[in-house]
Order: structure tokens, then C-alpha cells, then sequence
């Protein structure tokens, strides 16, 4: 990242937009993920000292929203047992949500999605690994790391639907999902928010973002920022980042934000100047000249 249109990343640095999730919780449109806190998916472990750190510091930088699971581990490590290290209590501002529904064994491996009759037991297992007594988000997400989602949701959303109103849930969001499995959810209960892949060169979800937009619902890409399986090579996004003196990386993060106003971004990292990076991305303000280089691809 170079100084000539963004400073280093601040605490007063000015956000990037907020978003009424809900309805009702007014979050920032630039949050956190803490998929790689653990260390990598199939890998090394990752550092206590230096997750709980960049945890921290991704809140003091703005973040107001942490993206987790509990099935997000390493060999060693735990997203949710780290958040819980660096931020517990936990900030009354922080919205911290979470994803039920593939089964990964101690190996690593996502063997099954949860039965309607195993989700209430993944919740649990989530509100004690963070040690709250009601989570803010739970997404539904359907599929393992594919993306054959076509099956119906219904059946394990009406259970999230229960627990919310059972009081365990706040809010309900999806993941991974067709606008087909986004209006069958939505039939059963309010849709905080959608979960799904999109970035800046891998725009194929982009009529469901628009339908997000139109709804009210939160739209948090993963992958925004390629997740090692998309390539930020692209000339006309290096030309883009070279004008803001910028990384692609941050391009990416900035494009989301000016892509649509449900877009609520959520960069992982185990790193602290990564994380630097991203959240300086909110000081970007790309112009119509970018975003039309950039371009929409279906």
C-alpha cells in the first residue's frame, strides 16, 4: 500500500458506511472475518498471541462485525475459543455471527451437512464456545466447500427459526444459497442476511445482490478478495489500484462497498498488516470512471 491517496490505516479512521442489519443493529459496512485466526484450513496452526491480537486490533480499527464458526479450526486452534480470548466481554457494538450446518471431524474433513435434529446441538456448541447466552447472526449454510446448493433448506431453517424464537438467536441469516433457497427461508422467517461468493472478478451472484439491496437483507461476500481461488491479476484492476496508490486487495474491498449499499465486507487475515490494509480500504472512494473499468461481470 503506497501514501498518495490512502494513509496508513487509523483508529479514527472514517467508516465506510453502515448498515441496518435487521432492521435493527446499525453495524459498519467493513467488518471481520475470523476464518484464519485458527491458522490455515489444512495446515499449520496458527499463534495465540498474534490472533488475539489481530482480533483486537480489527476492532479498534472499526470493526463492528466478526464473522466466525465453530467449525472453523485448525489442529491447534479454534475461531471462536481466540474471538473469546481477545474480546470477551465482548464490546456492546460488536455483532459477532456465525454459520451452522457442515460437519467437519477433527481431521479437517467436511463429511456431512447437520440434520434438522443435530442444529440445535451446533448452536449450543456455539453459544458456549463464545460464551454468550444468545448469538447476534446465525447463517444457514448449505453445502459443504461446493457449490451444489439446490436442495431444499426448509426443514433445517424452520429449527433456526424455532431457536430464534426461542430466544438463543437474534437474528437469521443463509449461506451459499440460490435466490430460490433465499425465498424459501424467507417464507419461514426474516432473512437478516445472505452469505454468499462474490467479488470484484467473480461477480456470477450479482442479480442476488441486487435482490439483497432491494430487500433490506445484508449481502457479506466470501471470497471477496479472490480466497486463494480467484486471481486479482486483472490490468484493468491494477490500473484502478495504481490511480488510488492502493493494493488490489484494497480495490477489491472498496469495489464491494460501491458495488451495492447491502454489501457489508467482511476480509479475513491472520496478519496485522493485512488487516491494516483492509480496513483502509474504507477510506477508498472509487468513481464512477473505476467502477465502470472494473465493469459487471455475470
Amino acid at each position: 500500500m503506497t501514501s498518495s491517496s490512502i494513509d496508513s490505516a487509523s483508529d479514527s479512521a472514517p467508516a465506510p458506511g453502515t448498515f441496518e442489519l435487521g432492521g435493527t443493529v446499525t453495524i459498519p459496512r467493513l467488518g471481520f472475518g475470523a476464518m484464519q485466526l485458527p491458522g490455515r484450513w489444512s495446515g499449520p496452526a496458527g499463534d495465540t498471541a498474534n490472533a488475539v491480537a489481530v482480533a483486537r486490533r480489527a476492532v479498534e480499527l472499526g470493526a463492528r462485525h466478526i464473522d466466525t464458526a465453530a467449525f472453523y479450526f485448525s489442529d491447534t486452534h479454534r475461531a471462536n475459543d481466540l474471538l473469546r480470548e481477545a474480546l470477551y466481554p465482548y464490546p456492546a457494538d460488536v455483532t459477532i455471527a456465525t454459520k451452522v450446518g457442515p460437519l467437519r471431524d477433527e481431521t479437517g474433513e467436511m463429511y456431512a451437512e447437520a440434520r434438522p435434529d443435530q442444529l440445535r446441538g451446533e448452536v449450543e456448541r456455539n453459544l458456549e464456545d463464545l460464551g454468550v447466552d444468545v448469538l447476534d447472526l446465525v447463517h444457514l449454510r448449505v453445502g459443504r466447500l461446493g457449490s451444489d446448493v439446490a436442495e431444499s433448506l426448509g426443514e433445517r431453517f424452520a429449527v433456526l427459526a424455532a431457536l430464534r424464537e426461542e430466544g438463543l438467536i437474534r437474528q437469521l441469516g443463509v449461506s451459499n444459497v440460490t435466490a430460490g433457497q433465499l425465498a424459501e427461508a424467507r417464507s419461514i422467517a426474516p432473512v437478516a442476511a445472505v452469505q454468499n461468493r462474490f467479488g470484484v472478478l467473480d461477480q456470477a451472484d450479482a442479480s442476488l445482490v441486487d435482490e439483497c439491496a432491494d430487500a433490506g437483507i445484508a449481502y457479506m461476500p466470501f471470497f471477496a478478495l479472490g480466497g486463494g481461488h480467484t486471481d486479482l491479476g486483472s490490468e484493468n484492476l491494477r490500473k484502478v489500484a495504481e490511480r488510488h496508490g492502493a493494493t488490489a486487495f484494497q480495490i477489491a474491498i472498496a469495489w464491494g462497498l460501491a458495488r451495492s449499499p447491502s454489501i457489508v465486507q467482511i476480509p479475513g487475515t491472520a496478519s496485522l498488516a493485512h488487516l491494516e490494509e483492509n480496513m483502509a480500504a474504507g477510506q477508498l472512494t472509487l468513481d464512477e470512471g473505476d467502477m465502470a473499468l472494473l465493469g459487471r461481470r455475470q
